[in-house]
């Protein structure tokens, strides 16, 4: 796995928008907060554009910006936007032969699974699981999580804790990290950014699905042997979940655990990693030790 070089003050860092629509007004906070950082912010035009409907431009205007972008010897690193829906309309047209010379960090979450996804699985280079440009605004818990993205483009070593969750399977893993937003990583089962889940501790987070929804992805997952062989499995927050008129009868932690009863790895609940307030950054494609113990969980980058 490649690991793209770390940013340094006065590095250029694109904006851009591969997905869904973002006002102007929402990336302030964050060219702001990236310019007291000491780096320079370049933002593309999908970036508040003139878009009518649900995509910040069409297909081929978000993946011409993109492509430049991953392009561009100036261009240090790619904060994306936002997501929504729209990755994995353009992914396999972009053309990384320039990009695997010179890797940058990429940067989001969300729809943006298929580019992590993508670039572990087929690429090699890492890239960091994290909040966007449009999540930059005021918020309870907001100071944390974009302190860890700061961490991770300077290469600060991660090191998470959390507290222990009821549901914890006890235990200690080490493994190359994956994964992402649950309903992307069951939307790209079958294509070519399927990710390989053997031996490495997979992380799973999402927001505004049923709890029957939730049920279905996980048992795609284990139908399609992505709990098989897993070294540990990090569940973080499920969002702005519903349920179905008629109840389904469990709660989405106790669905996740009856997913996973059968396997004796770690596994650990709770994680701050989701939609919500609590959203560390996480390299994708780095080595990491987890522990899930009595009293709290630990994730350190090896």
């Amino acid at each position: 796995m490649i690991i793209p070089s770390y940013l340094k003050k006065g590095d250029l860092i694109g904006i851009t928008c591969p997905a869904s629509y973002l006002d102007a007004s929402k990336v302030k906070a964050c060219v702001k907060t990236l310019h007291q950082w000491g780096f320079e912010v370049m933002l593309g035009k999908t970036v508040g554009s003139n878009s009518s409907n649900y995509f910040s431009a069409d297909d081929e205007s978000r993946l011409e910006e993109l492509q430049a972008m991953m392009d561009s010897p100036e261009i240090k690193a790619i904060l994306f936007g936002r997501g929504g829906y729209g990755m994995s309309r353009i992914i396999d047209r972009i053309d990384f032969s320039r990009f695997k010379k010179n890797p940058k960090w990429l940067i989001g979450f969300s729809d943006l699974t298929v580019m992590h996804s993508h670039l572990h699985q087929r690429i090699k280079v890492s890239s960091i699981h994290g909040p966007m440009a449009g999540a930059f605004m005021p918020s309870k818990g907001m100071k944390t999580k974009i302190a860890s993205l700061h961490d991770c483009i300077i290469g600060k070593p991660i090191q998470y804790s959390c507290k222990s969750h009821k549901n914890n399977r006890l235990g200690e893993a080490k493994g190359i990290l994956a994964g992402g937003n649950l309903a992307i990583l069951t939307h790209l089962i079958g294509t070519k950014s399927d990710i390989n889940t053997k031996g490495k501790i997979l992380f799973i987070e999402d927001v505004g699905e049923h709890i029957y929804q939730i049920d279905r992805m996980m048992i795609q997952l284990k139908r399609s042997g992505k709990l098989d062989g897993l070294s540990g499995l990090i569940v973080g927050g499920f969002t702005e979940i519903k349920d179905t008129e008629r109840p389904f009868g469990k709660s989405v932690m106790e669905v996740i655990k009856d997913a996973v009863a059968e396997y004796k790895y770690p596994v650990s609940y709770g994680f701050p990693v989701s939609h919500g307030a609590e959203n560390l950054s996480l390299k994708i494609g780095i080595e990491y030790q987890l522990e899930v113990s009595k009293n709290a969980t630990t994730l350190v980058e090896i």
